[in-house]
């Protein structure tokens, strides 16, 4: 058999720990579901089974897979470290994973979209209001995640530069968002972006989505090009800000060329924003992501 498969030696223990792992991070998604009907006043179960809020799943499908994300850059971390260590490594950030998306959840809701009532939009039954705010919730879990990897150790310093790095980086986001606002409003005759979501505009959700997760994408790829300095505060923060800003304007640049290109013949804009349709919104979605991926590819292995 060995001459067949060559395995990687793996520590005798690792079962042990992999239990752990996994035991922590279901009672996490147990406790996200616990405070997502609580922060919407009413249960989960009801929303989901007996008013068939499909806004509502999508949301909060969004925010689990978030955690998952989040918790996937932390499993392993620990292992030979001890027991005891290795769960209050998943603990500790699990919670500060929680805490940090739904700030930003929060953030995008406040900040973003603030001419819309978010939470009473997907109680409402909103589909492209509950497919952005998952897709804020997934983008911001992918952010996190790089930064949970860029750093060492789970000591303060490393929660100071999560937590800092995570706040600035949030802002390119809402950078981004309001040069895809401006775009819509210059080419639909000064028509408000937040408007044609509130009123279902699904494919304009489809293509905001993309948007929000390939800049998360390159963003994340930021953890490449740079050194993490555990005493070194403002260069860390100045240093995401900086790469953000440079890697999601390019990824602008290069995603408009590429619809220009793969797109020729095809007036996307008309397609999206007046025919709303689904089918080339998707068709930039999967551009969106797919030049972030490669470009994320290219980082990595320059590194």
């Amino acid at each position: 058999m060995d001459t067949l498969v060559k395995l990687v030696p793996l520590p005798r223990d690792l079962w042990v720990y992999l239990v752990i792992d996994l035991a922590l991070a279901l009672l996490l998604l147990v406790l996200l579901k616990w405070v997502a009907g609580l922060l919407r006043k009413g249960s989960v179960t009801d929303e989901l089974a007996v008013k068939d809020n499909f806004a509502f799943g999508i949301s909060i499908a969004g925010g689990m897979l978030s955690l998952c994300i989040v918790l996937g850059s932390v499993v392993g971390r620990h292992v030979g470290q001890g027991f005891e260590s290795a769960a209050s490594g998943m603990v500790s950030f699990g919670i500060i994973g929680i805490v940090l998306v739904n700030f930003g959840r929060f953030a995008h809701d406040k900040l973003v979209l603030n001419r819309v009532d978010t939470r009473a939009l997907i109680s409402d039954r909103s589909v492209s209001i509950a497919m952005v705010d998952a897709a804020s919730l997934i983008a911001s879990a992918i952010i996190l995640r790089s930064m949970v990897l860029w750093v060492d150790g789970s000591d303060m310093n490393a929660m100071i530069a999560i937590t800092t790095g995570f706040t600035v980086v949030l802002t390119i986001l809402i950078f981004m968002t309001r040069i895809y606002e401006v775009r819509y409003a210059r080419d639909n005759q000064n028509d408000s972006f937040q408007g044609a979501l509130q009123k279902g505009q699904l494919a304009l959700a489809v293509e905001h989505a993309g948007n929000l997760l390939g800049t998360a994408l390159i963003v994340a790829s930021a953890r490449h090009l740079l050194n993490y300095h555990p005493d070194g505060y403002v260069s860390n923060v100045t240093g995401w800000l900086i790469v953000s800003v440079v890697l999601s304007l390019a990824l602008y640049i290069l995603v408009n060329a590429s619809k220009k290109l793969i797109l020729w013949g095809l007036d996307y804009r008309q397609e999206v924003d007046k025919q709303h349709n689904i089918g080339v919104a998707c068709l930039e979605f999967c551009l969106t992501l797919g030049i972030a991926l490669i470009v994320n590819g290219i980082l990595e292995f320059l590194s």
